[in-house]
């Protein structure tokens, strides 16, 4: 293994229109920085020509290996299995539409050689559309404030990573509901932040509403113990508000001439009105313990988090 060898990870998903011309761009800018690479290209279950045109072009460029998801896993997987397969001293994964600029790459390169183990790029502004940024700010908001994961401003979705970190990913983290950007940041090594201005879009991105929502969830419930600690919270107030509503009812009952500050009790209404409100709580309860449930049972199994179907012959 070269010493200073950087393992880009192309994550390709219905790249056939701009693979061969994004490995040229990455080719050439590698090239003129001098930097010693291999070229990743690491196919989540596309179904057009994508991977057929990663084979062809590891064949005519030997830094160039080619690997194929046996379906689509989504890009935190297909991070997690670039990385098995990293022969790096450090390693990036890059998107196929280079939304992250391979300047940028450089620069996280150019960190690594100062001695940093993690290096994470983030966004200095966004531009998704209104609600997408709103939504985005306010996930990345709830994992600072309520996780032990602590992003940099606005979030990041990039990294570069030492060896001994993309050893421990590989060896000792479990790429079941999580992402290789939660783990990276939870690893600690005191990663360096570095910014950019991401171009605009000029493809459709293929994250969907459900991968975004399901993505969320796994991310946030894996790095925050947050929500089944307020339930612990909210039994404790509610147990307590309801003990001295209790009394102050019988107080009502037995002391006075049957009204509660003037008004007659009776009786109906506030049964029905705590029943909804325990049964609410009951099921809001239930449903952020299962959450949690889920994702154990998911975790006993021990399921591979993704597999590699198909791979280019050296």
């Amino acid at each position: 293994m070269n010493a200073k060898m950087l393992s880009v990870i192309l994550l390709s998903y219905f790249s056939e229109p701009r693979l061969k011309s994004t490995c040229e761009k990455i080719i050439v800018k590698l090239e003129q920085e001098q930097i010693p690479f291999e070229l990743i290209i690491m196919d989540d279950g596309s179904k057009d020509r994508s991977f057929e045109i990663a084979k062809k072009l590891a064949r005519q460029e030997p830094r160039i290996r080619a690997f194929q998801l046996s379906k689509n896993y989504t890009s935190p997987y297909s991070q997690f299995a670039g990385l098995s397969v990293a022969k790096g001293a450090c390693a990036v994964p890059i998107p196929d539409d280079l939304q992250r600029p391979l300047d940028t790459v450089v620069k996280m390169y150019r960190k690594w050689e100062e001695g940093m183990k993690v290096v994470v790029a983030y966004r200095t502004s966004r531009d998704d559309g209104r609600i997408n940024d709103f939504f985005s700010n306010l996930y990345y908001k709830l994992m600072n404030r309520f996780s032990s994961v602590q992003f940099p401003p606005g979030g990041a979705d990039g990294f570069l990573a030492d060896r001994e970190v993309i050893d421990l990913l590989v060896n000792r983290i479990h790429p079941i509901n999580t992402s290789t950007v939660i783990e990276v940041l939870r690893l600690g090594f005191d990663p360096c932040f570095l910014p950019y201005d991401r171009p605009k879009k000029e493809v459709k991105s293929r994250w969907t509403l459900k991968k975004k929502i399901r993505l969320a969830l796994d991310t946030f419930f894996a790095s925050s113990s947050f929500p089944i600690r307020a339930i612990t919270i909210l039994g404790l107030v509610t147990f307590l508000v309801c003990f001295f509503l209790i009394l102050l009812l019988v107080y009502g009952k037995l002391f006075t001439d049957n009204t509660l500050f003037g008004y007659p009790i009776q009786g109906w209404t506030t049964t029905v009105i705590f029943i909804t409100m325990f049964n609410g709580l009951i099921l809001l309860s239930l449903g952020i313990v299962a959450e949690y449930i889920l994702r154990i049972f998911e975790e006993v199994k021990n399921r591979p988090g993704f597999i590699i179907k198909n791979q280019e012959e050296e």
